[in-house]
């Protein structure tokens, strides 16, 4: 049997009021869990869908001690009268029917607890809702499955009866936004160990991104009974003709409808003895295959789902995880806890987890040839920002180190398919990859942090694969050396047109994009001796000597790294410049960071410590502007803070501001200078890590948590241009600023850095993950590593400060292996 499941957090009161914890497989879409228990937002239909929820949609409870009447209540907690009008167009489904009186979640993504309580019941239950998450494995972590356990406790002094019944609309051919039902039809099912329905549709186009499968299944139950319709009849019939059939005995009637969207009902029972409790599991899942690209031309076919590849139809998928639970539980639970149990900061554990959600969202997909591909975010209907956007993703460390083969997908999408031959590199990829070219710009720290992932991804497996794209890497580095480019004079220094993830041109130098593109050069630098190239890789290393000395020099101003602004030149190179609006003011460039001090001045520095590319620049520097970055820009308090833009933080809360001015404001600075993005925040906090500044690096992470603390926001959805931003999936590299993991698959290296006392904490390299425990014993500091999941080569264990060492076992290790090291004591 699995372990107990962790819990990393628990929210109360009106802090369930925004929970809406994303559901089911990576690349599939989910449904959400609600704070009350409550299924909202499904998102299953290959777009986003906030706020959509067919009617009904949702479980319930018919429980009857013995020689008592029978009660039912909807398996929810109450809902908040404070933000409920009621009337038409309510957004919670059948509102008037009874709920629990109190509800508590409880949350280690992607296992949530759901306490439900009501004083008039004989009994209490407790929902376990979740999904398989198993790094490093994409194909059991893509799963288009959400599992509901119910377990219902007797607390009486008398056996009970208990039913627990789960109802949802066949809203098939409807996306949220788009399409209508047509001759839909819920049909029973059953299989070894399942029964359930199957919603399927006659009426719907097959080819529609609308058509599919759903598939509600219960497992193991005795007394199963389903309806395939609710009834018809007027004035709310149907929903008090269900409320009153499931109450009279527990099992369910069947009914007949011509709806073209009939309501399916699954509902299991049981006997409970005084002081047992009994789980009724449920499985709810779906199969959408026909994904369609952001913007088609006529005759573009579906680019489709990966997951859809898997399985025939939903009830395929559900008979397959039925076959396989204990095993996928088992796994979830182990990485789960395996990341709440590290001693590491609360902040720090649930940022790297809960930002994990945001691979299950419609942010993220993958087609039915196996690409994986994201958005930047989701907006309410649409996604937001299409093409895998290389400046938006370059911060994101969650796919490197968890799941490898997605990692590798996105590098042979940037440098295989969405580069020409010129080494230019559109910084949105096009669907189908025929069109991966189409978008016409090139952005600057897109383009150069894509050069430095590449780099940690091959460091981190030595893949042949990513070796093979050097050829093209090196097209992409030197193409920043075209006249009019972005170093046309090779100098080490990015004077040329910049667009960047600001969504503007920067002109002259400036350390954002320069410490970007120093990065890039120690990474070509790298990947050049690898594949045998000398000679371009003493180039890189020049250029990269010269431009960070002159960027020392020239930029740092005695407390941070400020622009150069210079005027828009002539003669830009083609495919540099995306926006002309209102370039200029007077004769000098608008839109730009000046004397600001940035949040994001050192981001090339940061995703450089990720890949183990070492310092950039001067590291007095580099301190003295992260104190200027701190002094400058942190707010705790924004009720005086003017942001002409998007507003993620108000009131009292603390955050980092994008620029701060301690001098004149620029008349008209970049975009985005007022603005709070988590991304950002977390990149920075990483970088304090890395540095030595860990108090400062963790109050950055705790004070973005606070914010999404249920009440404010969701805590499942850091939002930056959409919800479920992929930027702050950078959150995942603070566990390892704060471990100190490095690894080297080369020479199957792995480094830790050296803690006080005895410690545990969770390690990846994206094809295997485990622990590591660090403790004192008889007189030597004992270092045992052991594997949780996949593979990898260990020949040589560092701890920082301490020294190497051999393990007891050396070579390729797998599940299940240990090994220990013992250093002696300083």
């Amino acid at each position: 049997m699995p372990r107990d499941w962790p819990v990393l957090r628990t929210y109360v009161g009106r802090q369930l009021d925004r929970i809406a914890m994303p559901l089911g497989g990576i690349g599939t879409g989910t449904v959400s869990l609600g704070g009350r228990g409550q299924l909202r937002d499904w998102e299953v239909v290959n777009r986003p869908a906030k706020g959509f929820a067919p009617t009904p949609a949702l479980f319930a409870l018919r429980v009857q001690a013995r020689g008592s009447r029978p009660l039912g209540r909807v398996l929810e907690g109450p809902i908040p009268l404070e933000d409920y009008e009621g009337g038409h167009g309510s957004p919670v489904s059948l509102a008037g029917l009874p709920r629990f009186r109190k509800a508590t979640f409880e949350a280690a993504y992607p296992l949530a607890q759901v306490s439900l309580e009501d004083p008039e019941l004989p009994c209490r239950v407790r929902l376990r809702a979740w999904n398989p998450l198993l790094p490093p494995d994409p194909e059991p972590s893509g799963l288009p499955v959400a599992l509901l356990r119910y377990r219902v406790a007797n607390t009486g002094s008398e056996p009970m009866s208990a039913s627990v019944c789960g109802s949802l609309r066949n809203f098939i051919g409807v996306d949220g936004t788009n399409g209508e039902a047509c001759r839909n039809r819920n049909t029973a099912r059953a299989s070894e160990g399942l029964r359930g329905l199957l919603l399927s549709s006659d009426g719907v186009d097959p080819g529609a991104e609308q058509w599919g499968t759903i598939a509600l299944a219960v497992r193991d139950e005795a007394d199963v009974s389903t309806r395939t319709a609710w009834s018809e009849r007027s004035w709310s019939h149907g929903p008090l003709d269900f409320w009153d059939d499931l109450l009279d005995d527990g099992h369910l009637e069947e009914r007949e409808s011509r709806r073209d969207d009939p309501v399916a009902s699954l509902c299991a029972g049981a006997e409970i003895e005084p002081g047992e409790e009994h789980e009724f599991s449920f499985l709810l899942a779906w199969h959408f295959p026909n994904r369609g690209v952001w913007s088609p031309e006529p005759g573009d076919p579906p680019v489709g789902n990966h997951y859809a590849t898997r399985h025939r139809d939903a009830w395929a998928v559900v008979e397959d995880v039925a076959g396989t639970e204990p095993e996928l539980e088992r796994g979830t639970v182990d990485f789960v806890a395996a990341v709440s149990e590290s001693d590491l900061p609360p902040a720090v554990r649930e940022a790297a987890l809960f930002n994990l959600s945001t691979l299950r969202t419609q942010t993220c997909f993958r087609t039915a040839d196996g690409h994986f591909f994201g958005w930047e975010g989701c907006s309410d209907r649409v996604g937001s920002c299409h093409g895998s956007c290389t400046h938006v993703w370059n911060y994101e460390q969650a796919t490197a180190f968890l799941f490898a083969p997605l990692a590798r997908s996105l590098r042979d999408v940037e440098f295989a398919h969405g580069m020409d031959d010129r080494g230019h590199m559109s910084f949105r990829v096009g669907l189908p990859l025929s069109r991966a070219r189409d978008w016409p710009t090139a952005a600057a720290d897109g383009q150069m942090g894509c050069l430095i992932k590449l780099y940690r991804d091959w460091r981190l497996s030595s893949a042949d694969e990513l070796l093979e794209l050097w050829p093209r890497a090196r097209g992409a580095l030197a193409f920043a050396w075209e006249p009019g480019g972005w170093d046309a004079d090779r100098d080490g220094v990015m004077e040329g047109c910049q667009h960047n993830t600001m969504d503007v041109e920067f002109f002259g130098p400036n350390p954002w994009m320069n410490c970007w593109y120093l990065g890039a050069l120690r990474a070509g630098e790298e990947l050049a001796r690898a594949a045998g190239d000398g000679e371009f890789a003493a180039t890189c290393r020049d250029l990269f000597e010269r431009g960070g000395r002159w960027m020392d020099e020239n930029l740092f101003n005695g407390e941070y790294y400020q622009q150069q602004v210079h005027p828009i030149p002539e003669g830009i190179a083609p495919g540099l410049r995306l926006d002309s609006r209102e370039e200029a003011v007077g004769s000098m460039p608008a839109m730009q960071i000046g004397t600001g001090c940035a949040l994001d001045q050192l981001a090339g520095q940061f995703v450089a410590h990720v890949a183990g590319l070492g310092p950039l620049l001067d590291q007095d520097h580099v301190q003295a502007a992260m104190s200027g970055i701190i002094r400058h820009n942190r707010r705790t308090g924004f009720q005086g803070h003017m942001n002409p833009m998007r507003t993620y933080v108000l009131g009292d809360e603390e955050a980092l501001l994008m620029a701060a001015y301690p001098g004149e404001r620029p008349v008209r600075p970049f975009p985005y200078f007022g603005e709070v993005m988590t991304g950002f925040e977390y990149a920075f906090a990483c970088q304090l890590a890395f540095s030595g500044r860990t108090e400062e690096g963790v109050r950055v992470a705790a004070a973005i948590r606070e914010r999404y603390d249920g009440e404010r926001r969701n805590p499942f959805d850091e939002a930056e241009c959409g919800h479920h931003y992929a930027r702050a999936m950078a959150s995942w590299a603070l566990i390892q600023a704060l471990t100190g993991f490095d690894y080297e698959a080369g020479s199957g290296r792995m480094r830790f850095a050296a803690a006080e006392g005895p410690v545990r904490w969770i390690w990846a390299s994206g094809d295997a993950w485990g622990t590591v425990r660090q403790e004192l014993v008889d007189g030597a500091r004992r270092v045992a590593i052991d594997v949780h999941a996949g593979r990898l080569a260990l020949d040589e264990v560092e701890l920082r400060g301490v020294g190497s060492g051999t393990p007891d076992r050396s070579g390729w290790l797998g599940a299940g292996d240990s090994v220990e090291v013992r250093f002696p004591t300083v």
